[in-house]
């Protein structure tokens, strides 16, 4: 009997559903024959180079099991770095390495994994195991970023990426992402990762949940998480808004990361981005995406 009252509840304080999300954001502004611009970090990445938005390095590409022979001769060369699926969501498959031990590679959690075990990692890479719709993939190995000395205190053994949604070419929303031990250094929140309300204007971080939870500290580091401000907050906004544009989705969630020497860089972007930005904004989705729309009006018509 409850059920009626809280939706009308949600609806009034304009907060979105997944349906509202589906219908009214991605299939209105995302064309399908887009989705595969986003979806394949490697063409997101080729948009990144050709518009001149930075973008961690690609030191590989693995694309057939035969590749694999020369993945000892990469990590030598490269043993600080990111391996990852070309086409996996939510962080699904993604492994940071640090450094070349006696053993193997120092991931980022503290564990070594030999050469052999990093072998089968990227074998199930190209089997599509990670990878949307279970179809064979490519592997990527990237530069790993690092943390930005302002989020240092906040972040446990990985890399903080702030997530900006944009609507219709204007950034309407955006969450810092924070690993902890249990998303094992990953800044998704699918894995366990704390997200922060960020004030789109100031940069400013204000609320936080975790796992769908109010939290005020990092669980981990047990630091505050209210009243940070995000280092490079205009670049990080403009490089949002020029990876939308350059896409073409209406409504895309891009991910940025301020990394510690190089400054903000994206990550990737996604056409079918998930609603816990509002739950950690504490703010309906849908109040903001009209709010934009009666601006863009008003200007349209010279107001």
């Amino acid at each position: 009997m409850w059920w009626p009252f809280i939706a009308h509840r949600l609806r009034s304080r304009g907060v979105f559903g997944m349906n509202a999300r589906n219908v009214g954001g991605i299939l209105r502004h995302n064309p399908r024959a887009l989705f595969p611009i986003v979806d394949d970090k490697l063409k997101l990445i080729d948009i990144c180079q050709r518009i001149g938005v930075p973008t961690p390095a690609v030191y590989a590409v693995f694309e057939r099991h035969g590749d694999l022979r020369l993945l000892r001769e990469v990590l030598d060369a490269h043993p600080d770095c990111v391996i990852k699926p070309a086409r996996g969501s939510s962080g699904r498959g993604i492994v940071l390495l640090i450094s070349r031990t006696q053993e193997g590679f120092l991931r980022n959690n503290g564990s070594t994994a030999t050469l052999n075990e990093l072998r089968r990692h990227l074998s199930d890479l190209l089997s599509g195991m990670y990878s949307l719709g279970g179809r064979p993939d490519r592997a990527i190995v990237q530069q790993r970023l690092t943390t930005h000395p302002a989020l240092e205190r906040i972040s446990y053994r990985g890399t903080p990426d702030v997530r900006v949604l944009v609507y219709r070419g204007e950034p309407a929303m955006a969450m810092l992402r924070l690993p902890t031990l249990e998303s094992n250094g990953r800044a998704n929140l699918h894995q366990g990762g704390v997200g922060v309300g960020v004030d789109i204007n100031s940069g400013r971080t204000t609320r936080a949940v975790w796992r769908g939870n109010s939290v005020d500290r990092h669980p981990d580091t047990g630091e505050p998480l209210a009243e940070r401000t995000i280092p490079d907050w205009p670049t990080i906004l403009i490089a949002a808004k020029t990876i939308a544009r350059a896409t073409g989705l209406g409504y895309v969630g891009v991910d940025v990361v301020p990394d510690a020497t190089a400054g903000p860089m994206v990550l990737e972007a996604n056409a079918r981005p998930g609603l816990a930005i509002q739950t950690a904004n504490g703010v309906g989705l849908g109040k903001i995406l009209k709010a934009i729309e009666a601006s863009m009006d008003s200007r349209s018509r010279g107001v």
